[in-house]
């Protein structure tokens, strides 16, 4: 279909594009910007006043529950939140159950998600079986069916030979490593930031020293092997000031961050809010503030979701026995537009963090506008302010810290390969 995108202000950071003008959409792919390719006709039209059109944004960490945890959320559930949320594509990490460590768990989840309104969906398979940390996994055949990197989401690998043969096996075919660098003995039995916060409320705390001593031992390995390493989820100043180092040195690695530690800090956890119980935990100001400033400057190289849908009776525990984690799917461009205006940064510098920059960690052809390109395209209202409620959201899961919040940044249209996957309720 030959669809036509009028009076938008186009923002595409790949391509320099701030500027209003059309879009032109034919055959699923992005026909032209500016001027209709010759011969183009619109078959429909899509009236962007007051809107920007960006490319659809790109989350690094989006769990879809499935398999396993169907009773937390459904692959139908969340995308659906994908789509209202303007992503249009996503990788999901291997910790479901069982876990992403063979081809035929991954095929499946691939098959599921290949409906039109469905967004593209990138397995990150396991580095281990069963994510035990024990034996590797078959990586190439996982690659095959269609893993796009090797990780193992939040559990820890103890043995370090083990890390070190994973690495080696990664680098010799070129498979991306993707680890969270966290420390399980300096972290065990804790459930918030070791500081103030989780003294005052009685908190086991979990010391910044357990992401930093992790990373070390990351980094040296990456350095030895020459696997190319992506840290999920730094969560500290002290953690990205070795990212740093380490690039200076000449190790390959980037890293994320999430949305919530865009925003949050300790403080934040309250009176024992289960919403706030994150992993990597809630740091201190100094490290949100850092944290903020590395995505500013580029040492942080994408902002992502860390998606987490849980069911309502996971919340309902004390604090240190939640399940963890919260929902964001829907909430990462109006969080992303949130930080760029307190940052005094421009939207287009703001807006590569969640679109091209997590593309290109990807290894994707995606996050642009570019003739020729899959026309994955996301418009909204940056004025139109939403409030964050349990019936906004269309994840299964109703687990955030931003519940009750109004965030400005509202969705209009999401378009997949041109397929309307998403259209705002009118009024």
């Amino acid at each position: 279909m030959r669809i036509q995108i009028t009076n938008g202000h186009v923002v595409d950071p790949a391509n320099g594009i701030d500027k209003p003008t059309d879009v032109f959409i034919a055959d699923g792919r992005i026909a032209g910007i500016g001027k209709a390719p010759a011969g183009f006709a619109a078959e429909g039209t899509i009236d962007a006043s007051g809107c920007i059109v960006c490319p659809g944004l790109v989350d690094l960490a989006a769990r879809l529950r499935e398999p396993g945890f169907e009773y937390r959320a459904t692959l139908e559930s969340e995308m659906a939140a994908a789509a209202a949320g303007g992503v249009t594509s996503l990788a999901c990490p291997p910790d479901t159950d069982p876990p992403l460590d063979e081809p035929g768990l991954v095929e499946m989840l691939k098959h599921r998600a290949r409906l039109p309104e469905f967004a593209h969906v990138y397995p990150v398979g396991a580095l281990t079986v069963g994510l035990a940390g024990q034996r590797l996994t078959e990586m190439a055949e996982l690659a095959e069916a269609g893993c796009i990197a090797f990780g193992q989401a939040n559990r820890v690998i103890l043995d370090t030979q083990v890390l070190l043969r994973a690495m080696q096996y990664a680098s010799t075919f070129g498979f991306p490593v993707w680890l969270q660098a966290q420390d399980p003995y300096l972290a065990r039995n804790g459930v918030a930031h070791d500081g103030e916060v989780a003294a005052r409320l009685g908190l086991t705390g979990i010391p910044v020293v357990a992401e930093t001593i992790a990373l070390a031992t990351i980094l040296h390995l990456a350095q030895e092997t020459g696997a190319r390493l992506h840290v999920t989820r730094v969560s500290s100043a002290a953690g990205l000031e070795m990212i740093r180092a380490a690039r200076a040195a000449g190790i390959a690695v980037s890293c994320d961050v999430a949305a919530h530690h865009l925003h949050l800090c300790e403080n934040d956890i309250g009176y024992f809010n289960p919403h706030a119980r994150l992993d990597p935990p809630l740091r201190s100001l100094r490290d949100r503030d850092a944290l903020r400033a590395g995505l500013a400057d580029g040492t942080v190289d994408a902002l992502c979701s860390d998606h987490t849908p849980v069911d309502d009776d996971g919340k309902l525990a004390p604090f240190d026995e939640v399940e963890i984690g919260a929902t964001a799917l829907e909430l990462l461009l109006p969080l992303t537009l949130k930080w760029a205006t307190e940052a005094k940064l421009p939207l287009a510098r703001a807006l590569a963090r969640v679109t091209s920059d997590p593309a290109r960690i990807l290894g994707l052809d995606a996050g642009t506008l570019g003739v020729g390109r899959a026309a994955d395209i996301c418009v909204f209202d940056p004025k139109a302010s939403v409030r964050i409620t349990r019936e906004h959201l269309k994840s299964q899961g109703k687990n955030t810290p931003f519940l009750g919040m109004e965030l400005d940044g509202e969705v209009r249209f999401t378009l997949i390969e041109g397929h309307l996957a998403y259209s705002a309720p009118m009024g």
